[in-house]
């Protein structure tokens, strides 16, 4: 049976990107990267926005404001170049440009429910903020993992994590400090029916 990781990397305030900062918002360290570089192999689960904001990327296209990729960005984007990866779309035609992706055009809650039930291995998300709350939603999330990174984004941030969640009750499985100012925390989630104080009569 395959396990489902969702994974984020957010502002101190949730937010998954900033208008005007870099990747990591600039702020990522030889440790993380190291770290990063030593994860398990897993199969990333995607929507259409964030493949079309990847595959450009692997393309070259550079992130707005940039004249050009950091080497950290690049690494980054050839590593995910090489993974596997699901694409949920319903917009997207075929053949998808970027290498080593497979077009799923069935309903993502039921397709993932499947992948884990008949699959092995690491399923991971990546970005598609509306695809992770979906399978959290529909309690198939084993793992829920965020990097934080020291920066409030009030002014400029884009793209509000937890908007839309579910009431979601979390122990932890993990938690790091990564270069003296990330911190990293996992958790198993489990999505509750309503909150302590607002059981039914």
């Amino acid at each position: 049976m395959s396990e489902l990781l969702v994974d984020f990397i957010t502002s101190l305030d949730g937010y998954a990107s900033g208008e005007g900062w870099p990747g990591f918002w600039g702020l990522e360290g030889p440790e993380y990267l190291e770290w990063l570089g030593k994860q398990p192999e897993v199969t990333y689960l995607m929507g259409a926005n964030t493949y079309r904001l990847m595959s450009g990327f692997a393309s070259g296209e550079v992130p707005s404001g940039q004249d050009e990729f950091r080497p950290e960005e690049e690494e980054s984007v050839d590593e995910l170049t090489q993974a596997k990866k699901i694409v949920f779309s319903s917009s997207l035609e075929e053949p998808l440009t970027w290498a080593n992706c497979t077009l799923v055009r069935d309903d993502a809650v039921e397709t993932v429910r499947a992948m884990k039930e008949n699959g092995s291995g690491i399923l991971s998300t990546i970005g598609s903020l509306s695809l992770a709350r979906s399978l959290l939603r529909a309690g198939l999330v084993d793992r829920f993992r965020v990097v934080m990174f020291p920066v409030i984004t009030g002014a400029t941030g884009e793209e509000r994590i937890y908007d839309g969640y579910p009431d979601v009750a979390l122990d932890m499985t993990e938690h790091r400090t990564f270069d003296g100012r990330l911190q990293l925390v996992e958790y198993k989630p489990r999505v509750l029916e309503h909150p302590p104080l607002g059981a039914p009569a």
